[in-house]
């Protein structure tokens, strides 16, 4: 019985011992776990990289040169028949704009009728007027021949009575009388047939003038393209509203069209903020990309910087002033067209081997700059000093190492 009990007290203890030891374990095996705990929240390892310093803004494609294509001015009211769709592209020679010709084949057929009418009109004005002369001048001779009679018979006097002698006299006054008569309606008919056939020439040209500007007109019923390009639309007031012109359209005389740019001179126009001035130069390289071309990035450069700030009045009240820039792109493509926008980027500087973050594992409390690093269990709080920040990468000046791990949340109203 005793040694029975010895037994049992030994196999106790040895029980004991292995708890103690299972227990010792689990609590070290806890330890080890909870000093390896991952952080909650999505981090990132601070390293040393190259940093780009960049201003971005935006722009819009403009073109310094491009040709208004418009009706034709001497044509009256116009009726479209054909025009091509926005965008599309052309070259020298194609026709962009066809209108109906009828009513100015109509008008010139009529014109060339009234110039034959007046040019025949002409030519019996001067009939008229040859036929006028020769009577007045007939009448002309024939009332100096009766003056010529009438002063003959007047030399008679002193060999005929006082009476006849008078008689005489009276008859060459009333001779004279006619003659001069005869003179001023020779001249009279001269002006008068003068002035008929002005007239009538008057008429003729101002036909032969509608003639040849139904003509010109006729020359430009299709409008061709004077040079290659993406054709831009112009709109109009369509009643309800603006639109852009389609087949069917009816446009006045002059009335512009359609634009085609030049694309020798196409160009992005961009406004900076007089802050962002001073970091830019000439010749700096821009990286471009434009919103209707999302499939290709393109590159230029500062072609050009306004002297002076200048307002903006697509910047809302109160308006701010603002350089504008001018940027050439070192590719070309034939999707390009004035209007485009455009997202700028340009690199003003490069600084190597730089401490950065991304700006989403920054937070600004009481006024500091913070950061949160993972400490072992839990994230802690540190100051840092920002030096540049571009784009989503900040360039840390001090405060944090390589390979320390940063928050990107804020883990200040969480469970640490």
């Amino acid at each position: 019985m005793v040694a029975r009990m010895h037994q049992l007290w030994k196999q106790r203890k040895v029980l004991i011992v292995t708890l103690l030891v299972v227990a010792g374990s689990g609590v070290v095996l806890g330890a080890v776990r909870l000093g390896r705990r991952s952080p909650s929240l999505p981090t990132l390892e601070v390293k040393r990289g190259e940093f780009l310093d960049s201003l971005q803004f935006r722009g819009e494609v403009k073109a310094l040169k491009s040709v208004t294509m418009s009706a034709p001015a001497e044509a009256g009211d116009l009726q479209i028949i054909k025009i091509v769709p926005e965008g599309t592209i052309v070259k020298p020679g194609d026709v962009v704009v066809e209108f109906d010709k009828t009513k100015t084949e109509q008008d010139l057929a009529q014109y060339r009728s009234t110039l034959k009418s007046a040019e025949a009109e002409i030519e019996q004005a001067h009939a008229q007027a040859r036929l006028a002369v020769e009577e007045d001048t007939t009448a002309l001779l024939k009332a100096r021949f009766e003056v010529e009679t009438a002063k003959l018979e007047a030399s008679k006097q002193e060999i005929v009575s006082h009476i006849e002698g008078e008689e005489a006299k009276l008859k060459v006054a009333d001779a004279e009388q006619k003659l001069r008569e005869a003179e001023q309606k020779l001249k009279s008919d001269q002006a008068l047939n003068s002035s008929t056939v002005d007239t009538k020439k008057q008429a003729s040209k101002k036909a032969s003038f509608d003639a040849q500007r139904a003509e010109h007109a006729l020359t430009h019923m299709s409008l061709l393209a004077p040079s290659p390009g993406t054709i831009s639309l112009l709109q109009h007031w369509a009643g309800a509203g603006m639109a852009t012109y389609k087949p069917g359209d009816r446009a006045w005389p002059g009335a512009a069209l359609a634009v085609l740019p030049d694309a020798s001179t196409l160009r992005i126009s961009a406004r900076v903020d007089e802050t962002e001035r001073g970091r830019l130069a000439l010749r700096q390289p821009v990286t471009v990309q434009l919103d209707a071309i999302p499939d290709r990035q393109f590159t230029g450069h500062i072609e050009q910087i306004s002297a002076i700030a200048t307002l903006d009045f697509n910047s809302g009240w109160p308006l701010a002033r603002n350089f504008i820039l001018d940027i050439v792109l070192d590719q070309t493509d034939p999707r390009f067209k004035p209007g485009i926008s455009a997202q700028l980027t340009v690199l003003v500087d490069r600084v190597p081997d730089a401490l950065t973050i991304p700006v989403q594992a920054l937070f600004r409390k009481s006024g500091q700059d913070i950061v949160y690093l993972w400490h072992g269990t839990q994230f802690e709080p540190r100051v840092v000093e920002v030096a540049r920040r571009s784009g989503d990468r900040i360039l840390i000046a001090k405060g944090l190492q390589p390979g320390e791990k940063v928050a990107l949340l804020d883990p200040s109203p969480r469970e640490q």
